[in-house]
């Protein structure tokens, strides 16, 4: 016979033991886009995190001498994978900034319903895709 929990704890011991299902497969999930907005700006932010060391240490060589601006001039103008990595950290940027503005106006109860919130994440990612192609064309 399964023990009684003690006085207080019967909602927990109803919760823990409940009978509906559980979809651990986030595969399977349809996240609506707002919420596919706040994750992408969580990961961009992981992103532009990972992606200091570039700049730091194109800002370090650039301003340590001549030479060394000539080095970062030439690592951007000539090869393909370091555009491809400054392209990929302005699109981070400009999706986490825009996102964040986003978000800042979430925290000022402006737009926090649930037409204002999908109708933000629209904005987010219709912007968002316009500054990515401007840095596109900027840097290519």
């Amino acid at each position: 016979m399964p023990k009684r929990p003690a006085a207080g704890q019967e909602s927990v011991y109803r919760a823990v033991n409940s009978k509906r299902p559980v979809n651990l497969d986030l595969s399977t999930i349809q996240f609506p886009l707002p919420a596919l907005t706040s994750i992408a700006h969580r990961i961009t932010g992981v992103i532009l995190f990972i992606g200091l060391i570039f700049g730091f240490w194109a800002l370090d060589a650039s301003l340590s001498s001549a030479e060394g601006f000539a080095t970062v001039q030439d690592a951007l103008a000539g090869n393909f994978l370091a555009k491809l990595i400054a392209w990929g950290l302005l699109s981070a940027l400009a999706f986490h900034f825009v996102a964040g503005i986003k978000h800042l106006l979430m925290d000022i109860n402006i737009g926090v319903t649930l037409e204002g919130g999908v109708k933000k994440a629209q904005i987010t990612v219709v912007v968002s895709a316009v500054l990515i192609i401007l840095a596109g064309v900027w840097v290519w």
